[in-house]
């Protein structure tokens, strides 16, 4: 956790969640990404016996800047690990967006509004809890959370809305 506090300002987030697909069926967040430059961190919490005090120190530090889509409702899941987890330092790409005139709220859309790629979401809907993890849903995983902090720095360069 050190190397990612000490490694830049900005960190990627995002969490990723077995899916229900029977009503009243829900899940525990399974991971959670965090990215610094183009280096990914996954954690798999399901294997870790839950928020271990090391990440929850992490994501409630608000000195370490998370940059996220949706955050509010990914705090709400990896509140059912720890009901005290407390959302601090975090940015929330879908409110700033709207002030660049952005009106795209999905990450792909917005990544392929400001890159012109596509973001690929095949991988979204796969079991994130399996004893282990494609290389397909690894790289889908870890990009989600590089994208996250690729788009807010190419908002900031781009400079504050007016």
């Amino acid at each position: 956790m050190q190397a990612i506090r000490n490694s830049h300002s900005i960190v990627g987030f995002d969490t990723e969640t077995r899916p229900a697909f029977k009503k009243g069926v829900t899940y525990k967040v399974a991971l959670i990404q965090l990215s610094v430059g183009n280096t990914a961190y996954l954690f798999r919490l399901h294997k870790m016996g839950g928020l271990v005090p090391s990440l929850k120190a992490l994501l409630e530090d608000p000195e370490v800047i998370k940059v996220g889509l949706s955050t509010h409702d990914d705090f709400h899941n990896l509140r059912k690990w720890d009901e005290s987890l407390r959302q601090q330092g975090i940015i929330e790409l879908q409110h700033l967006v709207k002030g660049y005139g952005i009106e795209e709220l999905s990450l792909a859309k917005i990544y392929a509004l400001l890159f012109g790629k596509k973001i690929s979401k095949k991988q979204r809907l796969t079991n994130w809890e399996s004893d282990a993890l494609t290389d397909k849903q690894l790289a889908y995983a870890a990009f989600d959370a590089v994208a996250c902090a690729e788009i807010y720095t190419a908002l900031t360069k781009i400079g504050h809305p007016a």
